[in-house]
């Protein structure tokens, strides 16, 4: 394990891939790598790119990566996919739509599932963030699921968010009433070559005049993602998101408060691990359930009772 570590701080890819694929798998050693690679992270900055299915988010990403390479910049991509609800797997398929980055050393692309996740993003690829973090990307993107309202887990995760519209995705404000304003840093409307682009663009831009008055401002950027067209100014515009970031302070209060939800995030899942772990008698579990949903007993209850017959409130003594 030690030198699994060591390889992925000297840039080793197969160590990066390897590790992510532990800490996916909930290998029992992962807790222990995460705790190794901790003191290493926090110097990537995290791009989360979200919108509706179909919207272009990959080839978004494809030709982003132009511009950021161009730079000299070393990059990283987490792409999400949505998870079978009934086999469990997924259409890994974005690493196929970036092929003309896929020699480059310093582009490393992950497809990942969300594994049942609701926000968009699995525990897991918050941790395959930091693994690239200590791998030494200096940009990581995060491509999510476009499932809507529930996908506001991405700006719990990154520095920027951008958010994906298209002309053509119906009544747009009634997308952003949807709680998808209030996450977006940027907004960008793809395929801008459709009918009905300015009328997006001004609706969106209505939207920001009613918000309250904020020091920063979202830009809305209309891009033909497949040809390239607005690419330059969706870079400018998140170097200029991050500039505000730094200037203001702004990205260290955004990154104390991340740390916070990891830490109350993880208390919860040693907690919850624990207690299931405990109860070992799945037929007086199964009892109780039967009896809850008959209504002889209640779930609140109930939960005190499962909690003191593993002794867990005496625990904490």
């Amino acid at each position: 394990m030690k030198q699994l570590v060591e390889e992925l701080l000297k840039g080793n890819r197969r160590a990066a891939a390897r590790l992510i694929t532990l800490v996916e798998n909930e290998d029992r050693q992962k807790t222990e790598l995460l705790q190794a690679i901790y003191p290493h992270t926090g110097n990537a900055y995290v791009v989360g790119i979200t919108g509706a299915p179909g919207a272009g988010k990959s080839s978004l990403v494809d030709q982003l990566l132009q511009e950021i390479r161009a730079e000299g910049l070393s990059v990283g991509i987490i792409a999400v996919d949505p998870t079978s609800p009934f086999s469990g797997g997924a259409i890994l398929g974005d690493r196929i739509r970036m092929q003309d980055h896929a020699l480059d050393q310093e582009v490393f692309i992950r497809s990942m599932g969300t594994r049942g996740s609701l926000g968009g993003l699995s525990r897991s690829t918050r941790e395959a963030i930091q693994v690239l973090d200590a791998f030494g990307k200096d940009l990581i993107l995060v491509e999510t699921v476009g499932v809507g309202q529930s996908e506001v887990d991405i700006v719990r995760t990154a520095d920027t968010t951008i958010v994906l519209l298209t002309p053509a995705s119906g009544d747009s404000v009634q997308t952003l009433k949807a709680g998808i304003m209030e996450i977006a840093d940027l907004f960008v409307i793809n395929k801008a070559d459709l009918p009905g682009t300015e009328r997006t663009v001004a609706e969106i831009n209505m939207m920001l005049d009613m918000k309250n008055s904020a020091s920063w401002r979202p830009a809305v950027i209309p891009t033909v993602s497949i040809r390239g067209e607005g690419i330059e100014e969706l870079w400018t515009a998140l170097k200029e998101h991050r500039l505000y970031l730094e200037t203001s302070g702004q990205l260290a209060e955004v990154r104390l408060q991340r740390v916070r939800r990891e830490l109350t995030e993880q208390v919860e899942y040693l907690v919850k691990n624990r207690v299931w772990a405990e109860v070992k008698d799945k037929f007086v579990l199964e009892e109780l359930i039967e009896k809850i949903a008959r209504r002889e007993k209640d779930p609140y209850s109930s939960a005190c009772e499962l909690l003191d017959s593993i002794n867990f409130f005496e625990s904490k003594s």
